[in-house]
């Protein structure tokens, strides 16, 4: 399945980028490496995130499903603005606005942190357990894959493996601080490879009127031809934000509250800026490409199209570093979870050294488990809707009501919105599996598994709301150790 072919310039390319992320990845390790780091130092690199870090970091690792976004433009053009962009600038700015002072003031070294802290050690494992699920870097693991496919054509058995290792390799003993100083890389290269990508587009065909000429008037319309029921639907999903581990994890790590703030809000401008490259860019490949067999494949096919040698490796590293920065901060987060969130507290083993000794484990153990999840779903788009669905609704208003004292209910009703909103949400999903027509799930009164699983999470809240807690707000709580 070669689409992208690659000169020996782009090889050479491709080879330097790898190089100099193994290079920034020892780089992290050696300075820091030695058995006096501490867990904070290795896992949040010390709280000592400054604001252009910060928005390097969040910017690219928030940012990942670029052939999805591909796909998206080049079917319903403008929508993906509306879609994947517009939800979750609201959301992130409602975490910036609303939530980030309480995150980092909370001193917290995770969501399952927070939830111990507030409710208990069984809700924190709990916690510990959709965190980890729903940090699953098996979408972009896949993409990877592909995007390794694309310019050699080998097995996607053999491409995950090797995508999934140039991945972890410098995060097993690097930990954060390599993971935010390779971000900077990245974040460089995904801007930088849309630019050159427009810089070959715009001065032969130009905006307007080439595009409104060569795509269909639907590509040009907010909805993209789709009803705007299924674009408000967007919305519910980028609730996501609001619970998203990577939103947590580099709030925690800010030198401050004001700079996870700003760095927020600056991010969203720059979440707005790649969304409008990447937006005029799947145009394009409607205009130039209309009859495309895969509409997965529209920014590589443009780049083969258009983009001379060099150029086209530039453009093929833009896309592999907005998938890889995702897939790094994904399998960290998800590493970290695993070891300080779950393996220390069941196992009775706190100390920095096996917390780093667990949180290393659960590198490899994340990757094994996220080539697992791309074998079972090859679809990248299936898994962020299993993702989300399945683990949303547990999360969402835990993890909001804990750090607001006056909307907390008791550890009991807390644990039971946990359980209620992620069993109600995958007993929806398997029954609409069972009674699928073809390829379509089939689910009760026609409701999606994810509005299940947030009604019963939000019953639950309510009656525990409802009913006076016997035990003293102390209760539930734990002590923070690293």
């Amino acid at each position: 399945m070669r689409v992208l072919h690659l000169s020996f310039v782009d090889w050479l390319l491709v080879a330097v980028y790898f190089l100099t992320l193994l290079a920034l990845g020892l780089r992290g390790t050696l300075r820091g490496a030695s058995g006096t780091r501490s867990a904070e130092e290795y896992l949040l690199n010390g709280r000592k995130l400054t604001l252009p870090a910060f928005v390097a970091a969040l910017v690219s690792t928030w940012y990942g499903g670029i052939l999805g976004v591909g796909e998206y433009s080049y079917l319903y053009g403008l929508s993906n603005w509306f879609v994947f962009g517009l939800p979750y600038y609201v959301f992130a700015l409602i975490f910036a606005l609303f939530l980030a002072r309480k995150v980092r003031e909370s001193m917290a070294y995770s969501i399952p942190d927070q939830l111990a802290s507030s409710f208990g050690s069984r809700v924190g494992i709990a916690g510990s357990l959709l965190v980890f699920f729903m940090s699953s870097p098996a979408p972009y693991v896949l993409m990877q894959a592909v995007l390794l496919q694309v310019v050699t054509g080998w097995p996607l058995p053999l491409c995950l493996l090797l995508g999934t290792a140039a991945s972890v390799l410098y995060m097993e003993v690097g930990g954060f601080r390599a993971l935010v100083r390779i971000d900077l890389l990245q974040f460089g290269l995904m801007f930088a490879g849309f630019i050159v990508l427009l810089a070959f587009l715009i001065p032969v065909h130009g905006i307007v009127p080439f595009i409104p000429e060569h795509v269909t008037p639907s590509h040009l319309t907010p909805a993209g031809g789709n009803s705007w029921q299924y674009v408000i639907v967007w919305f519910f999903i980028a609730l996501w934000t609001l619970v998203a581990p990577q939103f947590h994890q580099f709030t925690l790590s800010a030198e401050s509250p004001r700079t996870a703030k700003r760095g927020i809000i600056l991010s969203i401008l720059f979440w707005t800026i790649f969304d409008g490259l990447t937006t005029l860019s799947g145009l394009y490949a409607r205009a130039l490409l209309p009859d495309l067999a895969q509409p997965t494949m529209a920014f590589p096919a443009l780049g083969e199209l258009v983009l001379p040698p060099a150029a086209k490796g530039l453009f093929f590293l833009g896309m592999v570093a907005t998938v890889m920065s995702t897939t790094d901060g994904l399998t960290f987060i998800a590493a970290s979870t695993f070891g300080r969130d779950l393996l220390a507290p069941l196992s009775g083993r706190r100390s920095d050294r096996d917390i780093m000794t667990f949180t290393r484990a659960g590198v490899l153990f994340t990757a094994a488990a996220a080539i697992g999840g791309a074998l079972l779903f090859p679809s990248v788009i299936r898994l962020w809707y299993v993702i989300g669905t399945l683990f949303i609704p547990g999360l969402l208003l835990p993890v909001l009501s804990s750090y607001s004292a006056r909307y907390r209910v008791s550890p009991a009703w807390t644990l039971a919105m946990m359980l209620a909103g992620f069993f109600f949400s995958l007993l929806w999903f398997l029954w609409g599996l069972a009674h699928a027509t073809g390829d379509a799930a089939q689910y009760p009164f026609g409701i999606e598994p994810m509005y299940a699983g947030l009604a019963a999470s939000v019953l639950c809240f309510l009656a525990g709301a409802a009913i006076p807690s016997s035990s003293s707000p102390s209760q539930g709580r734990v002590h923070r150790a690293p």
